[in-house]
């Protein structure tokens, strides 16, 4: 029996961020539009059976944080700027294993009309021991 038995997961989807992000001058100048899904993997037991926020997490606060991030961040890479949302969550939370996916809306790629998105994750190994 591992931990995922008695996990759950919070699901935040579709975070609209406006940040500083690409290789580009005048992406880092003028900024874009990002979508951020974050997924929490906790044991929700306690929570869904007491009703405590306390057993639970505030993922209003994860929200507020990432956004406010999202408008003080300067950087050349997607990859750098979901390695910062992942140390923030984990400030706030510990060490709770976590998901982000990150995405960029739209790259000034010439012809290229799609998005580009970032998948990264953290803390997993403490549910598989």
């Amino acid at each position: 029996m591992n931990q995922f038995d008695n996990s759950s997961a919070i699901h935040i989807k579709d975070i609209n961020l406006w940040a500083h992000v690409g290789v580009l001058e005048s992406e880092r100048t003028h900024g874009q539009s990002f979508v951020l899904d974050i997924i929490f993997w906790l044991n929700l037991d306690e929570s869904s059976k007491l009703d405590k926020l306390e057993k639970s997490i505030d993922y209003s606060e994860a929200v507020k944080a990432v956004q406010k991030l999202s408008f003080e961040i300067k950087c050349l890479t997607i990859e750098y700027f979901s390695e910062q949302i992942l140390n923030l969550l984990e400030s706030l939370y510990g060490q709770v294993p976590m998901n982000i996916m990150l995405r960029k809306c739209s790259p000034p790629i010439p012809g290229f009309t799609g998005s580009v998105l970032i998948e990264k994750q953290r803390n997993f190994s403490s549910l598989i021991n």
